[in-house]
Parts: structure tokens; sequence; C-alpha cells
């Protein structure tokens, strides 16, 4: 069966912006206007299509990410509408890993926020063609310019508005299309489903002008061929100026910039068009590299449906209905339901049972999927977030997304007997899920750890163990994922020597410690000579000492930013043997790490509060209280916003406060930032059980 769209004409894209921003309510807008869906949900009603899930719409915010599919202008539109919150940033990262273009959505009141900044790093990560959308313009102290100017200031984008606002605030009326130099204003009787486009009105010709010549500027700047229309100041048709600025936008050297409110049905065709006109097909890209996963030799795949299969597996989730459901990115190739695929991460066969054409929690069955495609899976046992697919006779292995680590951690239990099993089943279920959710069984208590990116974070999958799983559990108070490290430099020889009859075990082993600034773990080296140690027995000592960092000497947490060296040692012909030389790495590393004087490091979170002017005092002066460091105050039309850095153990319940000074005024959003060394009296309280 062939593709009824051609290549071509399809784009994957990914809405991302800060919460609140209004990405939801941007996509419910896109799928009425494209006739995906009849009726507009509302997030603030819970009537949101995208956001299906039950605490999605008692919290009016968007928990994981959700495909769907639309069409516009002949042209398959396939989206992921992504969270806003940081302690769901996985959700956003492995969306934008398999997206070829974006629209960032920005609040024309608050424009560029925190995590405004971090979607964008991410989509940097991945060269993720852009589009910037200012939403919200109908809203009170609604400024275009300035929102334009702090993408250009607080992320170093090339952003060149191609559309005005006509007004803002409740004056917020349509939009002047700098392209093709018209006005639009939408119908408000038909929910803007009709729009007028008329001359630009004469007061604002000037303004229109001026902007559109920045716009040939910017864009000839960037585009050699613009470039040699507007050196010969020749006449630059609308179409030239679309291809110039898709070339541009293509390259990641042009960030397009419109506006609206989607909340208010305006401007959204105008976003429409741009994403068919600006944002790549998946063809523009050239396809995926990846490597043999025997050989190690590079391979490339182009984006065709009649090249050996490539698809990544994004995201693993569980349906009440279908049951487990990995989503996939077909990169090259086809697939067809009932066939089967190679798991090249795993080294197995995967039958293709259903293919499913996903439209956020509702299911269309496929026969086929093809390059480009975003699809779901059922049936798939052994896979997991990363995995690739492709034919086992041309094998492929696409490079794995790197998530990261959990900060807190709280400690759960069945609230009977009878859940016990439940439990374990419901956790290990939304950690196959949720690669930055880790269960682990505390080998000193016996209790059962979950850890994840917040306290929110945790208390939604708390909460969907109860709904989806029907198993009650109690919650300890959070903890705080700390880690240990070293402060000086410090040697050990270390014998590992045992005999019971027969063959025993012997390994002699010196090491070096030392404090190495960023690293993420052990950074392990060997400068072993030749005869001291059997080479063999080398990578044996790496793996004890990573085992053993993985529980440090202090509080039992993961050692970092440390530097062990292999110095030498010794062996014996017929009792050595790699087992030894891991028991004695192992050994080595505590003894060393005790000599060199450990201390904890704490997660460090970076936090900005807006807060109204006549609060900042009581707020700064809290966050004094909780060892933060303000590192900044930056003045907002009505409001003041502060950016500190606090110890993640000091924030805990930090809503409920900010929200009694400052009368519910104030919000804020954090972010890890990095670890840093502990104060002494919070090394004694953790590490060696001293009352502070």
């Amino acid at each position: 069966m062939a593709r009824k769209i051609a290549l071509e004409k399809v784009r994957n894209i990914g809405i991302m912006a800060h919460i609140d921003a209004g990405k939801t309510t941007t996509t419910e807008r896109i799928l009425y206007y494209t006739g995906r869906t009849h009726r507009m949900g509302e997030v603030h009603e819970g009537a949101a299509v995208m956001d299906w899930m039950e605490q999605e719409k008692e919290r009016g915010i968007t928990i994981t990410s959700a495909a769907t599919t639309c069409f516009w202008r002949e042209h398959r539109v396939n989206i992921i509408d992504t969270p806003g919150h940081v302690d769901f940033t996985v959700e956003v990262e492995r969306s934008l890993r398999v997206l070829d273009g974006a629209i960032a959505v920005f609040c024309a009141v608050g424009g560029v926020e925190p995590q405004s900044e971090t979607v964008w790093r991410q989509a940097d990560k991945y060269n993720v063609s852009r589009i910037a959308f200012i939403n919200k313009m109908d809203r009170v102290g609604a400024n275009f310019a300035r929102s334009v100017e702090m993408i250009h200031d607080r992320l170093g984008a090339n952003a060149v508005p191609i559309a005005l606002p006509v007004g803002s605030g409740e004056l917020f009326t349509g939009v002047i299309d700098l392209i093709h130099m018209k006005a639009i204003s939408w119908n408000e009787e038909n929910q803007g489903l009709t729009f007028d486009v008329y001359d630009i009105p004469e007061d604002l010709m000037e303004e229109a002008t001026s902007a559109r010549q920045r716009l040939l500027e910017s864009v000839a700047e960037v585009d050699e061929i613009l470039f040699e229309l507007y050196a010969r100041e020749a006449e630059i048709s609308a179409s030239q100026l679309v291809a110039a600025i898709r070339r541009a936008t293509l390259q990641a050297l042009f960030v397009p910039v419109l506006c609206g409110s989607a909340f208010k049905n305006k401007g959204i065709q105008l976003l429409l068009d741009a994403i068919v006109d600006l944002l790549p097909s998946p063809s523009d890209l050239g396809g995926v590299d990846g490597v043999h996963p025997v050989k190690g030799e590079q391979i490339h795949r182009n984006a065709d449906d009649q090249e050996p299969l490539a698809a990544l597996a994004f995201k693993i989730m569980t349906d009440p209905y279908v049951g487990r459901l990995a989503f996939l990115r077909i990169y090259s190739g086809t697939l067809k339901a009932g066939g089967q695929a190679f798991n090249a991460t795993k080294d197995t066969k995967q039958r293709i049972g259903r293919i499913l054409q996903m439209h956020a929690n509702k299911r269309e069955e496929k026969e086929e999927a093809y390059a480009g495609d975003i699809v779901a899976i059922v049936g798939f046992k052994d896979i997991t977030t990363g995995d690739t697919l492709c034919n086992r006779e041309n094998p492929i292995l696409l490079e794995r997304m790197n998530f990261p680590e959990p900060v807190i951690s709280v400690a759960v239990e069945p609230k009977s007997k009878a859940d016990e099993e439940k439990l374990s089943e419901a956790l290990s279920r939304l950690a196959e899920e949720d690669p930055t959710f880790v269960v682990r069984i505390d080998s000193e208590t016996g209790q059962t750890i979950i850890s994840g990116m917040g306290e929110l974070h945790l208390e939604i999958l708390v909460d969907r163990a109860l709904r989806e799983f029907h198993v009650a559990a109690n919650v300890g108070r959070p903890q705080v994922s700390y880690r240990e490290t070293v402060t000086v430099m410090a040697e050990t020889e270390t014998k590992y020597v045992r005999q019971s009859g027969g063959q025993g075990q012997y390994a002699h082993i010196k090491v070096r410690i030392e404090p190495a600034a960023n690293a993420r773990g052990v950074l392990f080296e060997s400068e072993v000579k030749a005869g001291d140690i059997p080479r063999e027995f080398i990578p044996a000592v790496e793996k004890g000492v990573r085992e053993a960092a993985k529980a440090g000497v202090l509080a039992g947490y993961s050692l970092i930013n440390v530097k062990l060296t292999l110095l030498g040692g010794g062996w014996h012909e017929v009792d050595s043997n790699e087992i030894a030389f891991k028991v004695a790495g192992a050994m080595a590393l505590r003894e060393v790490a005790r000599k060199a004087r450990p201390t904890l490091l704490e997660p460090v979170m970076n936090v900005e509060i807006v807060v109204p002017p006549q609060y900042t005092g009581q707020v700064t002066g809290d966050l004094n209280s909780r060892r933060g460091k303000i590192a900044g105050m930056v003045p907002r039309d009505d409001a003041q916003v502060l950016a500190a850095s606090v110890p993640l153990s000091e924030m805990f319940g930090y809503a409920t406060q900010l929200r009694s000074l400052t009368q519910g005024r104030a919000v804020y959003s954090m972010e890890f930032a990095k670890y840093e060394r502990a104060p002494k009296k919070v090394v004694d309280r953790i590490a060696h059980g001293v009352v502070s």
C-alpha cells in the first residue's frame, strides 16, 4: 500500500514553552482550525483534548507529552504537545529528540521565562528548527517588542518578526503579515474560523514598512540568494521571501516570530501557514546517522520508504485499553502490522502487533507506517526508551537519549499486605514509561525508595499508582539525593587474600584518589607498569571501583567528582583472577575515600520568583533564611523577577510559604543547577546522625 501523503508534505513538530505560556491552548486551536476536532477544549475547564489524564484536567497543566496528527493545505502535521513544568522535562527531551521542527510559545507579558530557556537549550542540542509564537497578546501588559528582544538577549537567537500585532491587551484586534504586507482580523462570531484580509491602515503603515525592511535586511544577511536580490534593489516577491526565510530557518540561522492570542482565537491560521512554509520535512533533514551494532562503523540512512528500516522508540506508555504502547519515530523504511523488526539495542526480534496513529489518548489503526511517521506499536514486550528498531539484514544503532539524574527521593509502602505485589508491579510499569523515575530497595532499611525530578513529579506518579493500578500507598517525607566526594589527595595499598583449600584468591593493588571537578562519577585511570598487574585484570579493578562508588563511605550516596588512579600492585600466578581484583578494587576505593576527607555534595536549584514589588523584601529575607544566594533582580512592568540559587533541601514546602508571604500573588519555578559542597552542619546531621 503506497503512502498517501508525499514525504515532502510531512511536518513533525513540537509545541514547547514555559508552564502557562499557552502551549496546550495553541494546540487545541490548531486541531480545531484543521478540522481534527469540532469543538475547542479549554484547559481551565479541564476539557482540553491533549490534556487527557485525570491529573492534567484537575491541575490544568500538561504532564505527559501527547501526540496527534492533523492536515493543513494538503500537508500532514504530526504534533507533540509537551509539558512546561520542569519536573516533566524528560517529556520535552525525548520529544525533541525525534522531531524536525518546533514552535516555541512565549507569553507576551512574561517573555522568556526560566523553562523557556531550558527547552530552548534542549532544542539546540538536537538542532531543531524553530518558529517563535508570542501568545497572549490580549493580556494586560503584553509587550511584543520586549518579548522579541528577550529572545535575542536571553536565548541568543536571531529572532525577527514576520508579523506585527495590531494593538495589545484589550485593544489587540489582529495581525499585520509582513511577508504579504496585509492586515488580518479574525471573526469572533465563529470563534476565529474565518478572517478578513485588508490593506494595512495608514497609521500603522510606517511601522509595518520599517519592520519589513528590517526583515529583508536580516534575511539577506544569512541567505545568499536573497542578498543578491536585495543588493540589486530588485523587487522581492512574497514567494522569494518565504523561500529565503525557510532556507535560513532550516539552517538555524533565523527564527521567524509570529504573534496572536490562542485563547481569543487570533493568529493560529498564520502560524499553521508558517509550519507548512518554513519548518522542515523529514526529507529536508537528509535522514539519520547511526553505527553498525557489531562493527561500529558509521551508517547513514536517507529519509526514504525504500531504504532499510531505522526507527527509534522514544516513549513507552501503558494504555488501559490496549496495554503497553511503544511510540516510534520512523526515520527510514516501512513497518507493517503483523511483521517483525530487529531490536538492535537488545539484539532481539520484535513482533509488530498493531500500528496505531495516536490522537492524544484515542487510537486509529494503520496497516503500514512509513519514513517520517510517528506511530505507536502494540505488542512489543522487551523494549525500552531509546531502543533502535531495524532490519536484521541491515542493522543500525541510533544514538540513545541521555536523561537527567533524579534529585529527590521518598520512601513508599503499601497500605495493606495485599497491596505489596500490586505496588511493586505499578512502580515497575511507571518506571518503564519514565526514565527519570527510579525505583530501588534500600539494602539497609528494606524500604522501597522512589526518586524523581521534583515533589510534583513524585506526587503525580503516586497518584497514578492509585488511580490506574488501584494500589494505595503511604509516602514518607521527601529525601534529597545527596552525592559524596573527596576533598584532598590520598593513597592506599590493598591486599585481598583468601585461602580455603585448593585455589585461593589473591589481589594486590595501590591506588590514588583526588578531587576532579565536573566528573559525573569516578574518572578511572591506570598508570600500572608492565609486569606489575596483568592487563586483563585492570578492567576488573575498574568494575569493582565503579560498583563501590555507587554507595559512598559517608552516608551511602554515590561518589562523584573524583579521579582514581591505579598505580601498581602485585599478583599470584595461581590464585589471582578477575573476581579477586574486582573485590580488591571495591575495598581500595572504600579505604582510600575514607582517607581523603570525604564530604557531602547537595543539589542546588536555580529558582526564579516573580513577585509584586511590595513583597520583595519578605521574599528575599525568606530566601536568605533558606541558605539562598540572590543572583539578580530584574524589574518587569508590575513585578520584580528574583533569580536565586537555593539548596533543594531548603525548598520543601516553599510553594505554601511563598503564597502566605505574598497573599498568593507570587509564582516561582525551579530547576536543577549543580551539586555544591554541603555545609558542615548538614554533613554532620546526615552523615554522622548529629542533631542540629
